[in-house]
């Protein structure tokens, strides 16, 4: 079986790039990943899977973040022209990207599900000749927009685990269910999936991500632990324009109550028991030089290596954001807009993922474990497995990376898709025959 499977997989290298490319040419951000959701649902459907779209996978009332209606009607119509089938979108209509794959083995069993992010980040990328995107005519076609985390990879890498299995679905005894998750950055995707029941019924769940600190080709850590909790919010002060000269008296400027905040956000202690951090990403206020400033808008995340040290961070955070709105007299709205708890594989898995890695050639350097040193939204699928009794894992596929995560140079060696398609199949499949 897993002779045949390297078999298949090494079949599917030019293609598993080609998917790659192309969802990497039509990058888009959360909550409007529409082309992306329609062709991989397109293929799962000719695949054979049973597929789950829209509604049947989100709840919308759990949704953090969703761009407005006209944002996401320009990005709608813009996947129907780049050739996104309207079958599938209009399941989608509104922001409800995302898919969900199923395909049933020809005996009962355990279900196995694999778990894949596909939304790109928001910023440029690199227009350089040197940038290999750029230069080979695949690189982002979206202006703002491009996918410089690795999510194009691993949407490649679910669509040929996908055919895979399929290739072998007599042979398997259980259920694979495969989630194409929308909204991973800023920690917005898993929550309403995993609040629809979608992870539920599951025995064995696995998910990966790229590069971080699998920073060479054949590099694999088996389990990744030390996932940070993460908290992002949202906070909205409005306070009374005024003429700056004339009466500055009558006005209440949120500007100065929202930098107060931004700079005593920072000075917010840190936790003796083990990693926290704060950040304050995004401020935004004012319209001229001579009128004091009635709105501003600050965008900030805590973090923290346990949910309960994240907690403590976070009400410290929405003490001083109240104060500093106190201190001027302004009015405070804060939003929650993405968040994770903390999280840790199981090593019942983590084993197995190693003694796959060492069974496929091209796997050069197997670590048992590394801190993954940030946060996934990963950890709220995994938490709601294992509260069920089962068991879950994440692993970083090692590439050779062009630039950092998140940067315009951002590129991955594309030999490592089939790497990261032989292992996810053969443990698959050892969990299922």
């Amino acid at each position: 079986m897993k002779n045949i499977i390297l078999k298949f997989a090494d079949e599917l290298t030019s293609g598993t790039i080609a998917t790659r490319r192309d969802v990497h040419h039509y990058p888009e951000s959360a909550w409007m990943e529409f082309r992306t959701s329609a062709k991989i649902a397109e293929r799962l459907l000719e695949l054979g899977y049973e597929i789950h779209l829209g509604e049947e996978i989100l709840d919308i009332s759990q949704r953090q973040a969703v761009p407005g209606d006209k944002e996401l009607e320009v990005c709608w119509q813009r996947a129907k022209e780049e050739g996104a089938d309207i079958k599938f979108l209009t399941a989608m209509k509104g922001g409800l990207t995302g898919v969900v794959g199923i395909l049933k083995g020809r005996k009962p069993g355990p279900t196995v599900a694999l778990r894949f992010d596909i939304d790109a980040n928001e910023h440029r990328e690199s227009q350089d000749n040197t940038h290999r995107p750029c230069k080979a005519g695949f690189a982002s076609c979206h202006p703002g927009i491009c996918h410089s985390c690795g999510h194009d990879a691993h949407v490649a890498i679910g669509l040929a685990v996908a055919e895979v299995l399929g290739k072998i679905q007599d042979r398997l005894k259980g259920t694979v269910k495969i989630i194409f998750q929308p909204a991973e950055e800023g920690l917005r995707g898993a929550r309403p999936m995993v609040a629809k029941g979608i992870v539920d019924d599951v025995d064995y769940l696995m998910s990966m991500h790229i590069g971080l600190k699998a920073k060479k080709t054949g590099m694999l850590v088996a389990n990744s632990t030390g996932f940070l909790a993460n908290t992002k919010l949202q906070a909205v002060f409005t306070g009374k324009s005024a003429h700056a000269g004339f009466e500055p008296e009558e006005g209440r400027n949120a500007l100065l109550a929202a930098a107060a905040a931004a700079i005593n956000l920072h000075a917010v202690s840190r936790h003796s028991a083990g990693a926290s951090r704060i950040n304050v990403g995004f401020l935004q206020s004012g319209n001229s030089y001579n009128i004091v400033p009635d709105n501003a808008v600050l965008k900030l995340e805590t973090r923290g290596i346990t949910s309960e040290i994240n907690a403590f961070i976070e009400s410290r955070a929405q003490e001083v954001l109240r104060g500093a709105a106190q201190m001027y007299g302004i009015q405070l709205d804060i939003k929650a807009m993405g968040g994770a708890p903390s999280g840790e594989g199981d090593q019942e898995l983590a084993v197995l993922i190693k003694k796959t890695a060492n069974f496929i050639q091209g796997y050069t350097k197997v670590v048992d474990s590394l801190e993954f040193g940030a946060s996934e939204d990963y950890t709220l699928m995994m938490q709601r497995v294992q509260e069920r009794g089962g068991k879950a894992v994440h692993v970083m596929l090692g590439s050779d990376l062009t630039g950092g995560h998140h940067t315009p140079t951002f590129d991955i060696d594309e030999r490592s898709l089939t790497l990261g398609v032989k292992l996810l199949s053969i443990a698959t499949a050892e969990l299922l025959t």
